[in-house]
């Protein structure tokens, strides 16, 4: 069995540096320069797509059976989950953002900036605190069958950004981290 926490972590990596390139994004929006917003787009769509659907499903299984086995853990996956639902509310508040801008359509620029700051704000903080205050737990507290119930609760998939077969929709952005990685004069074999 793969182990789930660490594919977790890997995503929290990479969700991570997609939110970095997303608010480059917005600070480039900020300066009064127009930003990338297909780039922006492609981002919020890997995020709410695979993340919403693929990789939030199944911590809640997991977390549900850490309050079971760590009832101390209550509060803290009780705001967890709640962040699932805002990040999800938030995203989709930001997408329609977007899509007005994208679009041209007279939108204020405060508004897109503070759907932006939301989506960030809680996105990251989620992360930390399942990063600090909930994986360690879980991993020391769930057993083999809590495992083998959180594999079942959403079928694995190969991600379609960071995964070996990247979805056509997604090339140009996973060539954006192919670039940003490459430093000239250093050995990329």
């Amino acid at each position: 069995m793969t182990n789930p926490l660490a594919n977790w972590h890997t995503d929290h990596v990479n969700f991570g540096r997609l939110l970095d390139l997303l608010d480059e994004q917005v600070a480039a929006f900020h300066r009064g320069e127009s930003p990338d917003y297909a780039l922006m787009s492609d981002i919020l769509f890997y995020l709410r797509d695979y993340s919403d659907r693929f990789h939030h499903p199944p911590e809640d299984v997991a977390y549900a059976r850490l309050v079971k086995r760590n009832p101390g853990t209550q509060l803290v996956v009780n705001r967890l989950l709640q962040e699932h639902r805002v990040i999800a509310t938030a995203g989709e508040e930001l997408f329609n953002r977007l899509n007005d801008a994208a679009g041209d359509v007279l939108a204020p620029r405060a508004a897109l900036e503070a759907a932006t700051a939301t989506y960030l704000v809680y996105y990251r903080h989620h992360i930390s605190t399942e990063e600090r205050d909930v994986m360690g737990r879980a991993a020391q507290a769930l057993t083999e069958e809590d495992w083998a119930a959180v594999a079942v609760a959403v079928p694995a998939i190969v991600d379609p950004l960071f995964g070996d077969n990247v979805l056509e929709r997604f090339v140009a952005l996973r060539r954006k981290f192919t670039l940003d990685a490459y430093v000239p004069g250093q050995d990329h074999a």
